[in-house]
């Protein structure tokens, strides 16, 4: 499947309503087989009796995957139980509201959309299921497919070699890089499996949130994983080189489940090496030439490593002019750009940048975000106007070359978090580029900045990077505790702001 080509994905509900298509769905995910398929009596009992376990993936409305579950008492269930045991024949009869484990009974992706890393996102949804009910983890009966072919092993044998990487499973190798291990085998589990000789592996998640005394839903994600990239200016040989750092970097904060990869401002800088015999404002045209090229990659793996990612910024050609842009790439596979309202006298002077006149919040799936360009964070009435909508997040992808102008953009990305109480995540760059002029040296220290107030670090700091020094800094945000803030904290900033005596408004 070409990510490139899909506008929209969509983790919803299962419903009666879709029977006939995921029919079809498991049809063709388990080759055609007949009787693999859940019958329309099934899916009605399963989305009376738990909603929020049976979930499906479509892609522009086409099912791609679907994930069913059960709520069981675990300590009933027999240590060597099949899955005929767990679903209970017709009935589900081993389902319990008021159980305390999340037992999986069916996970697949459609053929023609796997490579998408839809399997990780029904997962990653299980586990926030499993945390919101204080459920104490997740289990389910592992295929282990091809067992067949090194029948000379016995299964914990296998087991272990597949964890070595001896062997390749395509199950197993998922489920355990998606934190799972393997409890126990069980034998005779699933009547007809000849691939994995009728074996199972019982694979377990503990939820580490897991308390005793009381179960907590909530359907509200309020904490909310930022990844930012503290980027290595560096020379590359060229566009591909680049995304492969690119990709490095994604993968590495997708695989700590953060909810935003945040790049810099002019993190493809160093492309601008091959103009560099060039003129400075002709180079940054040339360098603005893969933009395009850029942001439709960046599109493919916000959804492939389920992350929302915040492009920094790259120089753009509008009209034949050029402006200082970059994308909010959602995860849903949808996008939207932003661009940089105020230019630095350098970048109007040496490369003809222009000012640009679009401001606004974005919906997430982790709250109301804003983005602002490096010297846009200077000027508080942005910032003012952006929490006026409800912003929950401000992002400030910047670049810098001395300290003096870091500590400009950080000093008031702290006064922003404080005076419009909301979080505020710098990231910017490091190192040297020699070979581009205008862009020589850079200086950076990543942060994240909360409201000082007793919910939050009493020095308004949350997390920062080491200084010039290429890393990653993954720090989590509560958006609960801003909610808090607004009404109960210490001072509100938000709240006594004297509107009968001045207002922040935007020009029409």
């Amino acid at each position: 499947m070409d990510a490139k080509k899909i506008e929209n994905i969509e983790l919803k509900y299962l419903t009666v309503d879709d029977f006939e298509d995921l029919k079809t769905a498991t049809l063709e995910s388990y080759a055609g087989v007949l009787n693999s398929y859940w019958k329309k009596h099934h899916i009605e009992d399963l989305t009376s009796m738990f909603p929020e376990g049976q979930v499906i993936i479509k892609i522009d409305g086409d099912i791609a995957g679907c994930a069913l579950s059960l709520i069981v008492d675990y300590d009933s269930i027999d240590d060597e139980h099949t899955y005929e045991d767990i679903i209970g024949g017709e009935s589900f009869k081993n389902h319990h509201a008021d159980g305390d484990v999340l037992y999986g009974i069916d996970v697949f992706i459609k053929p023609q959309y796997r490579g998408l890393r839809l399997g990780r996102r029904l997962y990653d949804y299980r586990k926030e299921v499993c945390e919101n009910l204080n459920l104490k983890g997740i289990v389910f009966g592992g295929r282990m497919p091809n067992y067949h072919k090194h029948k000379e092993l016995t299964p914990k044998e296998y087991i272990e070699k597949v964890k070595r990487k001896e062997i390749h499973d395509p199950v197993l190798n998922f489920q355990i890089s998606n934190d799972f291990h393997p409890v126990r085998v069980l034998k005779n589990y699933l009547e007809g499996d000849t691939a994995s000789n009728e074996y199972a592996v019982l694979m377990e998640w503990d939820n580490i949130y897991y308390t005793k005394p009381r179960k907590k839903a909530s359907t509200v994600k309020t904490i909310v994983r930022l990844g930012l990239i503290q980027w290595q200016m560096r020379p590359y040989k060229g566009l591909d080189d680049l995304m492969q750092q690119v990709e490095y970097f994604i993968d590495s904060v997708a695989a700590y489940r953060s909810d935003f990869a945040v790049f810099p401002e002019f993190f493809n800088a160093p492309l601008m090496a091959e103009f560099n015999h060039l003129h400075e404002p002709d180079a940054i045209r040339e360098l603005a030439k893969f933009t395009e090229t850029i942001i439709n990659k960046l599109k493919q793996l916000s959804i492939s490593y389920n992350i929302n990612i915040i492009s920094g910024s790259m120089p753009e050609v509008v009209d034949d002019k050029l402006y200082n842009v970059g994308y909010l790439c959602r995860r849903d596979g949808s996008f939207e750009r932003y661009e940089k309202i105020h230019v630095t006298p350098d970048e109007a002077k040496v490369w003809g940048m222009q000012r640009g006149n679009k401001l606004k919040t974005f919906e997430t799936d982790c709250g109301k975000i804003g983005i602002l360009i490096c010297y846009d964070s200077e000027f508080p009435e942005l910032a003012r106007l952006l929490a006026d909508e409800g912003m929950d997040i401000l992002f400030i992808p910047f670049l810098t070359d001395t300290q003096n102008g870091y500590s400009r953009v950080r000093l008031c990305a702290q006064a922003r978090a404080i005076e419009n109480e909301c979080y505020v995540a710098i990231s910017g760059s490091v190192g040297n580029l020699p070979n581009v002029n205008n862009m020589d040296i850079q200086y950076a220290q990543s942060a994240v900045f909360t409201p000082c107030d007793f919910s939050f670090p009493s020095n308004g700091i949350k997390a920062e990077a080491t200084t010039n020094t290429e890393m990653i800094l993954v720090a989590d945000v509560d958006l609960s505790l801003l909610r808090e803030l607004h009404s109960f904290g210490a001072v509100k900033n938000l709240k006594d702001r004297r509107k009968d005596f001045y207002d922040v408004i935007r020009v029409k």
